[in-house]
Parts: C-alpha cells; sequence; structure tokens
C-alpha cells in the first residue's frame, strides 16, 4: 500500500512539474510572438542611382530608404538582398521574396503575376547620345544602336515605336549600357529620365539629353500575389508618409528636390498601368 501510495505520489510531482514547465514554455513563446516584428523579404538590383544602388557594401538610395520608412510606419522590419534587375520579378512570383523595390514600371503584363502597391513615382524615358551624334530626337533614332538595360519598358516603347530588334542592344545592368556610350559602342541610350540626369550630373561625360520626356509610366512596390496583407500595410504606410512629410523629404535628400515624379494623391496601379508587350 505505501508502494502504491508512494509511487502515486511521486506521479503526481512528475505531472505538477511539468505542466509548471509547459506553461512557462509556452509563456514565454507567446510573449516573444507578441513582441517579435514581422520580417519582410525585399530584393532590389542595386544599378540605379539614385533609387538604388550600393555604397561601400551598403544598400541606399530613394527605394530603399522608402521601404524602410513604411515598414518602421507599418511595424516590420526590412531584410534586403540584391539580384539582376531581370531577376527580381521571377524571384517574386517564385516566393524567394515578399516584395521588390526597383523603380520598377507598373504594367499590365506584370499586374498579371505581382501585386502592386499604390504608385510612388511618375517617370518618363529620355534619350541620352553623344553631342556628334546626329540624334535630336526619338525620329533620328532609326538606323541607329540603342542601348537599354534588359527587363526594362524602354524595350517595349522601341520596338513599339518602330525600332526595329537588330538595332536594339540590352544590358545586364544601366552603368554598364552607360559606359558603352562613353566607349562609342552604341550610339544612344534610352533609359529613365531621372536615371539619365543623375549620370551626366555625377560622372565625368559629355553625354546629353536629347528630345522631349517620352512614355510617361508610374513606379510602384511589387508584392507577391499571396501577400495580400502585407500589400495593405506598404499602401497605408506610402499613404502616411505622403501625408506627413516624410515622402517629401525623399525627393529632397536623393533627387536634389527635383519633384517632377512627386505624387501627392493616392494613384492606383490599374489606372495607370501602361501595355506591355
Amino acid at each position: 500500500m505505501k508502494k502504491v501510495m508512494l509511487l502515486f505520489l511521486t506521479t503526481l510531482l512528475v505531472a505538477v512539474l511539468a505542466a509548471c514547465g509547459a506553461d512557462k514554455s509556452g509563456s514565454d513563446k507567446t510573449e516573444g510572438g507578441g513582441s517579435e516584428k514581422l520580417v519582410v523579404q525585399v530584393g532590389t538590383s542595386p544599378t540605379y542611382p539614385p533609387f538604388e544602388s550600393e555604397e561601400k557594401g551598403e544598400l541606399v538610395g530613394f527605394d530603399i530608404a522608402l521601404i524602410k520608412k513604411i515598414g518602421e510606419e507599418e511595424g516590420f522590419e526590412v531584410e534586403l538582398s540584391s539580384m539582376q534587375f531581370d531577376g527580381l520579378v521571377p524571384a517574386l512570383k517564385a516566393g524567394q521574396l515578399d516584395v521588390v523595390v526597383g523603380a520598377l514600371s507598373i504594367t499590365d503584363k506584370r499586374l498579371e503575376s505581382v501585386n502592386f502597391s499604390n504608385a510612388y513615382y511618375k517617370s518618363g524615358l529620355s534619350i541620352l547620345t553623344k553631342p556628334d551624334s546626329g540624334i535630336k530626337g526619338f525620329d533620328d533614332l532609326k538606323g541607329k544602336l540603342v542601348g537599354i538595360q534588359k527587363g526594362t519598358s524602354s524595350y517595349n516603347y522601341l520596338t513599339q515605336n518602330g525600332i526595329k530588334d537588330q538595332d536594339i542592344k540590352q544590358y545586364a545592368d544601366i552603368s554598364t549600357t552607360y559606359s558603352a556610350l562613353d566607349n562609342g559602342g552604341i550610339d544612344a541610350i534610352l533609359y529613365d529620365n531621372p536615371s539619365n540626369i543623375n549620370y551626366i550630373t555625377t560622372q565625368e561625360t559629355d553625354a546629353e539629353i536629347v528630345g522631349d520626356i517620352l512614355a510617361g509610366e508610374y513606379y510602384g512596390i511589387a508584392i507577391n500575389k499571396s501577400k495580400t496583407e502585407l500589400l495593405e500595410k506598404i499602401n497605408g504606410g506610402l499613404e502616411k508618409l505622403q501625408k506627413n512629410g516624410e515622402y517629401e523629404k525623399l525627393f529632397d535628400e536623393y533627387l536634389n528636390g527635383e519633384k517632377n515624379g512627386f505624387i501627392e494623391d493616392v494613384v492606383k496601379p490599374e489606372e495607370v498601368a501602361v501595355k506591355a508587350e
């Protein structure tokens, strides 16, 4: 009888201690889980200053600062990774990334496979060429060799407006494209105007922008289609930044106060998506 009672008491004590341990562990897990921030995997291609570039091993630029500020407003952390520009959207679709920032134009084709935030910048394409090229506008590009960054909307604009594929040379990044122009490998570049302005104002080059600004396009933050709550957070954070003045400060810090691309109101992606091939 004593052995039975002793065994019962021992079993009871073990059960009580186990229950206490389980309660403590569960409390810690709940507390830790409640305090942990959402970590968002953000991809970019750091070859497009002033929107994204790499300085001393750190990713910097307008887009980088924007997504970080949105994260601060909405309570999530940003974990950045870099890759080739034309690999960003495929990585997003595959679920390797949650978000892509990269001066990404909102197009109908991209909207089929990814979600876009509301627009945060209105851009346009411009022609960059050498003073002695004889190129004064878009019509002069016919028969010339035009350089572009692979995977960008420049290709769509060129082919839709009569430039033959054989007269288009695509490069992995825009910095290589600029070098090709300065070295005489191509006759002109068709690319986003803010980047062209940044290049001729920060680098030693005699290249110049000619002709009109073409194909007004809007940039958006791309989000994996399964991350609908994250889309809401990013749109909410962007709107807060537009209202509290932090969005405007980015134009002063990264674009020298140039506000041609400034967006005051909510601009939904489906309203401004451009047609892409």
